[in-house]
């Protein structure tokens, strides 16, 4: 068409308000700013949760329960705040001024939280709240963070333009490189100041990183593309009227006493024959078909039916999410007891052993997406090289896997520490190498490439542009809920398991009379469950056309 031949892009704008041109906006050089800024927030990030465990059994004074709950609870709530901060954005702020207010709350959360670490913990109710309170803002700010910047960096990529649409699939590889590569200084250098230097220049450094991701993304501001707005309703308030507007006609009968065969036939030609109870919201109460301003039209139906149709996958997937909180709780406190001596004067910090995890994904990214899509392309002639069906499936059978080899070495790591006498001694090293835990830690990287990217890029592509930040927030939500469901059975399992005053369990704190073992062969059965019914909804999963607003 005309806008493609003179180099426009379709519905987007720059930052003048004029039409998006192809050659001065948008692709890889705006890309490149959000990368840049998505690693250097995860350093941040990563740098407060990935040693959290040990500073809430150290200074703070937990037990390894209440440590791994509070983690979960805390992680949890910033994966499902996105979904307010989705609805904040889409229906007020837009996604890039809601991508700078939050940095702007994130860096006063991260300042709070250096200002805590600097108080003398007794610890002092007053300064625990401060704590916590600082934690809960930090999430806070994360909500509207996480799924703008990754639909934001999306946008730069035209749907319409069949080079940009297939370096769009290369961009979520490429940001989640950067979100692994980003922490893998934190899980190295900042762990390292933690354990052995200071808890509050450990955290004054990554308030100091979220303030260099706000200013990278700034610089990009002339380059970007925005989506131009709809005069309408908030995509959020479409779909919402279009499930209200079906409940109440359900009892409805479509009338067939009209003449109108178009009228007739409005129903029976939306695009989607799946979840027809939706298509009631086109009828008037007397079974009739409703046009006009009054009436919703069936581009709104279709996005409603576009969402509903993820929902499935997103509850088959929360036995990912459960098994994806365990890296920084249970396998760092499984590290603490094992020999993690590099030569005979450096310990590895046993948050830091999350490093490797990090490493493995940035390894094999480059060799997915350089050596996997291409001749995946060649073998299937999927864009992608593999649906993101197929990704998210090969994903969570390796997470699966990941967690029988944990088990595994966690049953060899208990019986070591009790043939050698340490079973009661709770604070002993057990002498057995770290290196022992590799094998876990590098697939679950794996799985991770698989799955996360998978998931990232079927909820972004699979619903209307209006919505995209709303489907990677309920996306996001996999993640959280699997936070506060791990953090639910972590408390079932110890209440049930553990002696009259508390003591003992599965999560005992003496790690080398606890029982790790049976809770990974939990998480695997679980994940495995989780997989045959992301198999089943998979196999009647049918992926929508675009849908442009």
């Amino acid at each position: 068409n005309g806008e493609a031949e003179n180099g426009i892009v379709n519905g987007m704008m720059d930052h003048e308000g004029r039409p998006a041109k192809r050659s001065q906006s948008g692709y890889w050089r705006s890309s490149c700013y959000i990368i840049g800024a998505g690693a250097t927030e995860r350093f941040a990030y990563y740098g407060i949760s990935s040693n959290l465990i040990t500073y809430l059994t150290g200074p703070l004074g937990q037990s390894t329960a209440a440590a791994a709950a509070s983690i979960n609870i805390w992680t949890g709530t910033g994966l499902l705040l996105p979904l307010l901060g989705a609805f904040v954005a889409e229906s007020f702020l837009g996604r890039y001024r809601a991508i700078v207010l939050s940095s702007m709350l994130y860096i006063l959360a991260l300042g709070l939280l250096t200002t805590s670490a600097f108080l003398d913990f007794r610890p002092n109710e007053l300064d625990v709240l401060l704590f916590f309170g600082s934690l809960y803002l930090m999430a806070l700010g994360q909500g509207a963070y996480k799924p703008c910047i990754l639909a934001f960096g999306a946008d730069q990529f035209d749907d319409n333009h069949p080079q940009e649409l297939r370096s769009r699939s290369s961009f979520f590889n490429w940001w989640y490189f950067s979100s692994c590569a980003g922490p893998l200084a934190a899980l190295l250098v900042l762990n390292y100041i933690q354990d052995n230097i200071s808890w509050a220049i450990g955290f004054g450094i990554p308030c100091i990183s979220a303030a260099i991701a706000l200013s990278i993304f700034l610089l990009g501001t002339k380059s970007y593309r925005y989506r131009i707005k709809r005069d309408e309703k908030c995509a959020i308030s479409r779909v919402a009227q279009v499930f209200i507007k079906a409940a109440m006609n359900w009892r409805v009968i479509p009338s067939t006493s009209n003449n109108n065969e178009e009228e007739q036939d409005t129903v029976p030609h939306l695009r989607s024959q799946q979840f027809k109870f939706l298509n009631k919201a086109l009828l008037a109460p007397d079974g009739s078909v409703e046009y006009g301003e009054v009436g919703i039209i069936m581009q709104e139906v279709e996005e409603a039916k576009a969402l509903i149709n993820l929902i499935p996958l997103w509850a088959s997937s929360l036995g990912f999410g459960i098994v994806l909180s365990q890296p920084s709780t249970l396998f760092t406190k499984q590290g603490i007891t094992m020999d993690r001596s590099i030569g005979s004067s450096f310990d590895v910090p046993a948050a830091s052993l999350q490093y490797i995890i990090g490493l493995t994904i940035i390894i094999f990214i480059p060799i997915y997406d350089r050596v996997f899509v291409p001749l995946g392309r060649i073998a299937t002639g999927n864009p992608s090289g593999v649906t993101q069906l197929q990704r998210i499936g090969t994903g969570m059978l390796l997470c699966t896997v990941s967690m029988v080899i944990a088990a595994l070495v966690e049953r060899k790591r208990l019986k070591t520490a009790s043939q050698y006498g340490l079973a009661e001694l709770g604070g002993a090293e057990v002498p057995m190498s770290f290196w022992w835990l590799i094998p876990q830690y590098i697939i679950f990287g794996i799985s991770d490439v698989f799955t996360i990217i998978g998931l990232q890029e079927l909820f972004y592509e699979e619903v209307p542009c209006g919505l995209k930040t709303v489907a990677l927030s309920i996306y996001l939500s996999i993640l959280g809920i699997g936070n506060f469901l791990s953090s639910f059975l972590i408390f079932i399992i110890q209440r049930v398991t553990s002696d009259q005053g508390g003591q003992g369990g599965w999560f005992s704190d003496n790690t080398n009379g606890a029982h790790l073992d049976y809770f990974y062969w939990l998480l695997a059965g679980v994940n495995a469950a989780g997989l045959l019914a992301f198999l089943c909804f998979a196999r009647s999963f049918k992926y929508t056309n675009r849908i442009t607003p």
